[in-house]
């Protein structure tokens, strides 16, 4: 099933239909400020298993999550008074940051070393929702493991739409992944560079 939101004003009566299927352990499709995203409750066993299948990800490969704001960010990782200006100068927007998690993170968000990867989209449709569901949304891009990612809703639907409970059409996106930075330790490290300018970093 395709819902069409609006980009800037996301209607909340369609908000509130697909937090319902969130709810319910659903699997969405969904537009970020980068690309589509796959997502699910971030405490939803069912909804995260569904998305490692959907995508043929290997397992020890943790998803990261989008969060509604920076106060929302402390209850599922470590902020260091370091970390916490880096993000409030740069989110929302198109970053992903790894920081040590809390002990309210499923496990299977988790990695081995303890860290987590938390985004702040500056996309009002993703945002809307995770205000709605109470909870931080899993995202991961909305292709096949290895494959690029699907920009355009239409494509998402015939390619995985049999998978998924709602594909939440906000128009294309044709931006590259995230970038993703390390803030652990407070020191910043690119990971994956991606959509989010990183030439600022050079000057800290």
């Amino acid at each position: 099933m395709i819902l069409q939101i609006h980009h800037e004003h996301p209607q909340p009566r369609l908000i509130r239909q697909v937090c319902e299927s969130l709810r319910n352990g659903g699997v969405i499709a969904y537009p970020t400020d980068t690309t589509y995203g796959l997502g699910c409750d971030i405490f939803s066993r069912q909804g995260i298993r569904s998305i490692y299948q959907i995508k043929h990800r290997d397992a020890r490969k943790p998803f990261s999550f989008i969060c509604a704001d920076l106060s929302d960010v402390a209850r599922y990782a470590h902020v260091s008074n370091f970390a916490f200006k880096i993000m409030k100068r740069h989110l929302p927007g198109p970053y992903t940051f790894v920081m040590e998690a809390t002990r309210i993170v499923p496990d299977s968000l988790v990695t081995r070393q303890k860290t987590v990867g938390i985004r702040i989209p500056d996309e009002p449709i993703a945002l809307a929702i995770v205000r709605e569901l109470g909870h931080p949304l899993v995202t991961t891009s909305a292709n096949l493991s290895g494959e690029p990612p699907l920009h355009d809703p239409q494509e998402i639907h015939r390619r995985l739409g049999k998978q998924l409970d709602l594909v939440v059409d906000g128009g294309l996106r044709l931006g590259d992944p995230s970038t993703v930075i390390s803030l652990i330790g407070d020191g910043v490290e690119v990971l994956r560079e991606g959509s989010g300018d990183v030439s600022w970093i050079h000057q800290l």
